[in-house]
């Protein structure tokens, strides 16, 4: 193969390559990193105050707009899509130092949910 279509083939597989970054605007840096307050709708800002208050006593809010953001969850790697916020839903439910309702973790999801369709339009 020579140069040229090396170089091309390249600068094509970069562009097919680069990952997917949302629309979904975060606000400030490292562990004070939170979703754009703008961007949620009134319906769900109460799912988006127990989010910030509640989920942030075991992490930072930055690990849940990394896995919103590009769709992997930070830790495990594994894709964060609606089946996974079902799934660590659960997960929070059985931790008790959540300190989250049945109720609370529901709203939570369903915004995790509303985050993810907002990311993925294009």
């Amino acid at each position: 193969m020579n140069l040229i279509k090396m170089f091309v083939l390249l600068i094509l597989l970069s562009i097919v390559a680069t990952p997917v970054h949302a629309k979904i605007r975060a606000v400030g840096k490292g562990d004070k990193m939170n979703f754009d307050p703008s961007q949620i709708p009134a319906d769900l800002r109460g799912a988006f105050e127990i989010m910030k208050v509640k989920c942030v006593q075991c992490h930072t809010q930055e690990r849940t707009v990394i896995a919103i953001q590009t769709g992997i969850a930070p830790v495990t790697g594994q894709p964060f899509d609606k089946q996974a916020t079902k799934a660590y839903g659960i997960k929070m439910l059985r931790k008790p130092k959540s300190n989250m309702t049945r109720e609370e973790v529901k709203q939570v999801v369903n915004l995790m949910n509303f985050l993810i369709d907002e990311a993925a339009k294009p």
